[in-house]
């Protein structure tokens, strides 16, 4: 009972995202509501994590499944996609290590204005440096 409560809350926010997507005349995907939504209800303590932990490391887990039918549908319009392989290949490589830059440093930041050490900081140059005492 306790991961359909779980599963329900997960959908309910869902929902909300899918009602805000029809009724704002804004170009923001149901899904973005949705997460910005789970992500407030969280900050502000309105779900605890406790409340929705374990099905979200379920969906999370089973996210590779998922993409199964993308794939799919990808097969079914080979022959459309095939001529643009290259641009598709480069765009795909250009925006991953884009995404990658800037999550590293957007991460880094926020480490750095809690107070938290960064792991290049703790440990310059890769080598071990811990105490063992």
């Amino acid at each position: 009972m306790k991961y359909l409560k779980q599963f329900g809350i997960i959908l309910l926010i869902s929902f909300i995202g899918e009602m805000l997507h029809v009724l704002l005349p804004l170009p923001v995907p149901a899904s973005i509501y949705g997460i910005a939504i789970l992500f407030l209800c969280l900050e502000c303590k309105i779900i605890k994590v406790e409340d929705i932990k374990e099905t979200s490391v379920f969906l999370i887990e089973i996210m590779p499944v998922m993409f199964i039918p993308a794939a799919v549908g990808l097969m079914d319009s080979w022959k459309i996609i095939r001529p643009s392989l290259l641009p598709y290949g480069i765009i795909t490589v250009v925006t991953t290590v884009a995404v990658m830059a800037v999550s590293g440093r957007v991460v880094q930041f926020i480490m750095r204005r809690r107070g938290k050490r960064c792991p290049e900081e703790m440990n310059p140059g890769g080598r071990d440096r811990g105490n063992y005492e």
